[in-house]
């Protein structure tokens, strides 16, 4: 450790980047304890953790029981505790009760003692984010002197705000803002972050580092890529995205302040290898952090199950994923070659099982009650839920999790059977538009991405990639039967979702104006199906569930 009275101008600051697990307070203390004996050994004198990090965030209402709260307590204590060896003061995200109030709280841990604490000021209540539920808002805080330098310790929101509290710190005398997150990902975010942050330090003439969570938790993936930038509006350092790290970074303090002069800089994905990488990780945390063994899929032939395949074995590994084909008789021979080819690619197990005689003892058992009438959407439904009957049996049957492969496009206008192919506990694809799902599947074909487990090379057939795409319930038959292509139909509802813009804005966009009309339409009327969906991969900047909530009874539609 450095020892900084006789350095006083030197600070080796750790930033720890991890992955904790909502409510699992003894392991994440563990975790805690791990990182700052490592950071210890490198030499840092402080550790800075992210929001929350002891319950992992975000807790919801966990924090409104008073055993959690006491947990989350007795946890900084203990840590607390730790730092009377001498090594590097802590400081570390927690929920923190007063008695009557709650708060979303760090604690500032050194020799042995809480030497400070502060709360979350600016509380989010937007999008994904919904605090002023479950907290209370802190007083305007002033900085914490740790070892001779006094810090501002501004939580997550405290910068993306308007109530000043950046500039608040620096006029009482903060030298240095540290700043920790869980700052979830969707597409594009790392610029945004870097432009809330350029705007802080411009405003309250302060470097700031940014330390922000990684991992999957339910719908949401928090991507890390930490950083810091100094006064002079330089980026700093740049910390990796999607990955567990501990990274130690120097700070030293000239005529101008203090300025980060070493620390690493890794390279930010593009936006594909981004959203695919945000997809995998989601998808093995919510797997593994929820204790599965394996999953399952009805692999078709199809190009959305080939790449929930090709992620389901990039996140967990070839032997923990059972494909299985469930041909019918308007299945199609090229589908059911695609299917076992993609598995092969992927070396995961294959499974056939054919559902004829399931779906004519359905309609047999219905024969009497159904006669007389025309057959149509009913009988091309019974074969989805034949399907996903399976799938659930399977699922018991071996403790697999059924992994769920509608794309948001088809989630979007209720192209999809509810108790058929939307049966499952989790879809990494939730939240990626068709053309994206085309997009990421060629994207897969060329690369491996870092931490994946599946092979390199063609792990999607490019027939899938190329055939139009169909959900073989009927013959001969084509998405673009009930759909406008998918070019145009996602364009549409990137707007209606994402800008909340109005009809005719988008007709003024070149759409034909009863197609718009017609997909806002159904865009309402598919809610229902939407509220009983399995959870997905936030990977837009509104993705169903958590940040659009609009009411099932609904009669508005604009015209």
């Amino acid at each position: 450790m450095s020892d900084l009275s006789n350095t006083p101008d030197v600070l080796r600051i750790a930033v720890a980047q991890l992955n904790p697990t909502v409510g699992d307070v003894t392991g994440n203390l563990a975790k805690a304890r791990e990182a700052r004996a490592d950071a210890a050994r490198q030499g840092a004198d402080l550790v800075l953790f992210t929001e929350l990090f002891l319950c992992g965030y975000p807790p919801e209402d966990l924090v409104l029981k008073p055993a959690f709260l006491a947990a989350c307590a007795r946890a900084v204590e203990a840590l607390a505790a730790d730092t009377a060896d001498g090594g590097p003061a802590v400081i570390i995200g927690f929920p923190r009760s007063d008695g009557a109030l709650r708060h979303n709280s760090v604690a500032v841990l050194d020799a042995g003692e809480v030497i400070a604490m502060r709360d979350k000021v600016d509380l989010p209540n937007y999008g994904e984010f919904d605090e002023k539920r479950v907290f209370f808002p802190g007083p305007m805080p002033g900085p914490v002197a740790i070892r001779g330098v006094r810090f501002g310790i501004p939580i997550c929101e405290d910068i993306w705000g308007d109530l000043g509290v950046c500039e608040t710190l620096a006029e009482s005398g903060a030298e240095l803002l540290l700043v920790p997150n869980g700052s979830p990902y969707y597409r594009g975010k790392v610029d945004i972050r870097h432009q809330v942050a350029m705007r802080q330090v411009i405003e309250s003439g302060l470097p700031l580092l940014f330390a922000n969570q990684v991992g999957g938790q339910d719908e949401l993936v928090f991507d890390g890529a930490s950083f810091a930038l100094n006064t002079d509006k330089r980026l700093a350092f740049q910390m990796s995205q999607f990955e567990e790290t501990i990274a130690v970074t120097t700070w030293k303090r000239g005529p101008e302040g203090w300025a980060c002069t070493d620390g690493p800089m890794s390279v930010i994905p593009d936006r594909d290898e981004a959203d695919y990488r945000a997809c995998m990780l989601g998808l093995r945390d919510y797997v593994n952090k929820n204790g599965f063994r394996n999953v399952v899929l009805g692999l078709s032939g199809g190009i959305d199950s080939a790449l929930c395949a090709a992620l389901a074995v990039d996140a967990l590994g070839e032997e923990r994923l059972r494909a299985v084909m469930m041909p019918y008789r308007y299945t199609a021979e090229t589908s059911i070659a695609d299917a076992e080819a993609c598995a092969r690619a992927l070396g995961c197990r294959y499974d056939v099982v054919a559902i004829e005689e399931p779906v004519q003892g359905f309609l047999t058992a219905l024969g009497d009650m159904f006669e007389g009438t025309d057959e149509g959407i009913t009988e091309e439904n019974l074969q989805s839920r034949a399907r996903g009957t399976i799938l659930m049996a399977i699922s018991n049957k071996f403790g697999s999790m059924v992994v769920t492969t509608g794309n948001k496009s088809e989630m979007s206008v209720g192209y999809a059977t509810l108790y058929g192919d939307m049966n499952g506990g989790f879809n990494p694809i939730k939240d990626l538009y068709k053309m994206q799902v085309y997009g990421l599947s060629r994207w897969r074909n060329a690369n491996v991405p870092a931490g994946a487990l599946g092979p390199s090379g063609e792990v999607i057939p490019v027939s899938i990639i190329d055939k139009a795409p169909s959900a073989e319930l009927r013959p001969n038959q084509t998405d673009q039967d009930s759909l406008p292509p998918y070019e145009d139909l996602d364009d549409i509802l990137e707007c209606l979702v994402e800008n909340e813009m109005g009809t005719d804005a988008i007709v003024a966009r070149g759409h034909d104006v009863a197609t718009v009309h017609r997909i806002e339409h159904l865009l309402y009327i598919a809610e229902y199906k939407r509220r009983q969906s399995a959870p997905g991969v936030k990977i837009t900047r509104k993705n169903f569930g958590r940040d659009r909530r609009y009411p099932i009874t609904n009669r508005y539609r604009d015209r």
